[in-house]
């Protein structure tokens, strides 16, 4: 069976070991759960945010990474907390360009810690610039809505999740539910309310435990088997 693309923005970092210039990259962890997952990972350029949805049309499937805070402006805050780094312009507007193409025409969608931010913000939401307790290098247990895409992709109502972030779901956007919750009352995923496609978007890094969790790497195999339905068609 040929595999999905499953298209993946890179992140835009200042230095690399093995290159003489600025480097596009994607976390390996994730590019390798979506290849033992069945997927093909397909990393993007991001740049022209006006053409992201002509090319997202040749992939099967997109995976909205972890990264950089966003820019307290694209959820109209008037202030930036001092804790908010790594902030790009160009990341930003693309990433929310493809979370609204894929949002609005069905395509298969997974999003992760940043990725959920772009989702949130992407349809009106809001964010919190700075979390009183930080969720970094934190590992802690999930409850999850039992009719939710993530409770049936995973299979259970709780997870233990590795978690990585310092910014969290404000003010959650129209169009979207709360479909996990952490103990402290984080919200740690979010889903359409009326979806098209196959959709889920988290706050913790699946790709952490998934080459150990059976639960965390059904995250990746359904969102590759969505895809592949989403390529027949």
């Amino acid at each position: 069976m040929t595999r999905p693309l499953i298209a993946m923005p890179c992140r835009f970092a200042a230095t690399t070991s093995a290159l003489r210039y600025a480097a596009e990259v994607t976390a390996r962890a994730l590019a390798e759960a979506v290849y033992a997952a069945g997927g093909e990972p397909f990393m993007m350029h991001p740049a022209e945010p006006a053409g992201a949805a002509s090319r997202l049309a040749r992939a099967d499937g997109l995976l909205l990474p972890g990264g950089g805070d966003l820019a307290p402006s694209t959820y109209g805050a008037d202030t930036v907390h001092d804790r908010v780094y790594d902030v790009d312009a160009t990341q930003d507007a693309f990433d929310l360009a493809c979370a609204r193409h894929a949002l609005a025409v069905g395509l298969p969608t997974l999003a992760v810690c940043r990725g959920l931010q772009v989702v949130n913000v992407a349809l009106g939401g809001t964010l919190t610039q700075d979390m009183p307790v930080h969720h970094r290098h934190l590992l802690h247990r999930v409850t999850l809505t039992p009719d939710s895409t993530i409770a049936h992709a995973t299979g259970t109502g709780h997870l233990n999740v590795s978690c990585y972030h310092h910014q969290a779901i404000d003010r959650v956007a129209p169009g979207l539910r709360i479909t996990g919750t952490a103990a402290d009352d984080t919200i740690e995923s979010l889903e359409p309310t009326t979806p098209t496609g196959w959709f889920t978007a988290v706050q913790w890094h699946p790709e952490d435990t998934a080459h150990t969790d059976p639960t965390q790497h059904s995250l990746f195999t359904t969102l590759t088997e969505a895809a592949h339905h989403h390529a027949r068609r």
